[in-house]
């Protein structure tokens, strides 16, 4: 396995995890930075013999990493992710949420009735929590039906600030105001 760092950025480092798949470079996991934990640290004990390296694929992600931080409409490929490490399940969850544009919101559940599975909003939630690809599949863009952010794996403030970036805005409460959900019925 091979690693790219990319830093600065406003939530610290980044980390991708990478290697060569069928002559080919293949994502295995982008690595966000925690509060008090960063990318290159969690990186160290996932993938204790994973070694700094880079590609002209890679780089090309890495800047488009970069740029979305900064702001820019970015709108990534699953061209280079493996999805194979994940089941069928996660495949069809992580694919629905690759699907939402951003400035667009939908619930855990709404995305269950889409991929097929109605009343799993938990379980579409479990395969968020583990997104082996945050970013790339915007899973910040799923909230809890009762309008609250839920959770993200580098914190609900990074998930506040990154939906408030692709022009998603807030009540008093925290709560996010949001006209219509993507996969809701018309």
């Amino acid at each position: 396995m091979n690693r790219k760092i990319i830093k600065p950025t406003p939530f610290g480092s980044v980390c991708i995890i990478w290697s060569i798949l069928r002559n080919s470079p293949r994502i295995f996991h982008i690595l966000l930075s925690r509060p008090g934990l960063s990318a290159e640290d969690r990186a160290s004990a996932l993938f204790p013999d994973s070694r700094k390296s880079s590609c002209v694929e890679i780089d090309s992600i890495a800047a488009s990493i970069k740029a979305y931080f900064e702001g820019e409409n970015i709108k990534f490929s699953l061209n280079l992710v493996d999805l194979s490490q994940c089941s069928k399940f996660q495949q069809s969850v992580l694919r629905a949420q690759h699907a939402i544009p951003r400035g667009r919101v939908s619930t855990y559940g709404l995305i269950a009735e889409h991929v097929g599975a109605p009343g799993g909003a938990r379980a579409v939630g479990n395969v968020m929590a583990a997104n082996p690809f945050p970013l790339i599949v915007p899973c910040h863009r799923a909230i809890r039906s009762d309008l609250s952010l839920g959770g993200f794996q580098s914190g609900a403030e990074m998930k506040r600030v990154l939906l408030t970036k692709e022009g998603i805005i807030f009540d008093e409460a925290g709560r996010v105001i949001c006209p219509s959900f993507y996969y809701a019925s018309m």
